[in-house]
Order: C-alpha cells, then structure tokens, then sequence
C-alpha cells in the first residue's frame, strides 16, 4: 500500500466565490507562470474585500473546458459574496462538488507525480473523474516553490 493509498481521501465542498488572477500560458509554462501570478496576488490582496481567509490562496481549473472563457488557471482567494472585483482581476463561482484530495508537500515541479498517484487512487476505488468540472489547489504554504503545502482537489463522481 502506497502512502498515496493512506492520504488520499473523498471529499465534498460547498459553493466557492473566488476572485484573483487568470494565467493563461501554453501548458508546459504552468509552472513558472502561476507562482508569478501568486506574487502578482498577493501585492494586491487589500484590493479584494470579504475575504474568508485571506492567508489560504485557492487556484481553480478544468482540465477539459466547455468553453475559451473557461481557458486558463485562476489563483484567488475566497470571498463571502462578489461585493467588488479589483481592475485586472476575474471572478469565478465554483459550485458544491465532489472531490478526490490529496496533499501535496514537495517541490512545484512534482505536483504532476502526486497527481497521477492521485489519479490512479480515483480509478482504483472506482470513481470517475470529471475533467469539464473545477479542479481546485488550496495553497497552504507557498513561500518556497521548493517546499510547497497544496491540497490537491480533482472533481469525481
């Protein structure tokens, strides 16, 4: 049994309000361009008001999109409510689902090997994953890109 097998677990979520930065790049860029956008964030997160808890980043994607618009990785914090998004920054509502989570502590550049590691707990314990569906990171720690603290949410059924 993999320490995967142990960590990994179902989970569900309520709604989720998020307003942050779009970064859209050629896949292969991903990695360097979302901890730009991280550092873009945070030197504006006075600008975003109610706030949930303004010290956990959440980065919000699809991997299959219905749609252009739906292009791209948000990184965001959590709001209450959409009371007013900053000049440059998008909004995105997220709604209740159903995930298969792990957390991920390491380096940025292995968060592809934790999740096909996750992927394949999915299909072991017979879930479906929902690639048109949000996926969501919840960042815990991201000072480091060589010690990250990511909560890896990828939508099932």
């Amino acid at each position: 049994m993999s320490d995967l097998t142990l960590r990994a677990a179902e989970t569900e979520l309520g709604e989720l309000k998020l307003i942050g930065i779009r970064v859209l790049c050629p896949p292969d860029q991903y990695l360097a361009e979302i901890p730009q956008a991280i550092n873009l964030l945070l030197g504006r997160l006075t600008e975003i008001k109610g706030a949930v808890n303004p010290n956990r980043l959440v980065g919000a994607f699809k991997v299959e999109e219905d749609s252009p618009e739906e292009d791209g990785y948000w990184i965001g914090i959590e709001v209450k409510e959409f009371i007013s998004v900053p000049d440059g920054m998008f909004s995105l509502e997220i709604p209740p689902q159903k995930y298969a989570s792990v957390r991920h502590k390491g380096p940025n550049d292995e968060i592809g090997n934790t999740y096909r590691e996750l992927h394949s707990w999915i299909e072991e314990k017979g879930y479906k994953r929902l690639k048109n569906k949000w996926h969501i990171e919840i960042h815990h720690s991201w000072e480091s890109m060589e010690d990250l603290d990511i909560e890896l949410l990828d939508t099932i059924s």
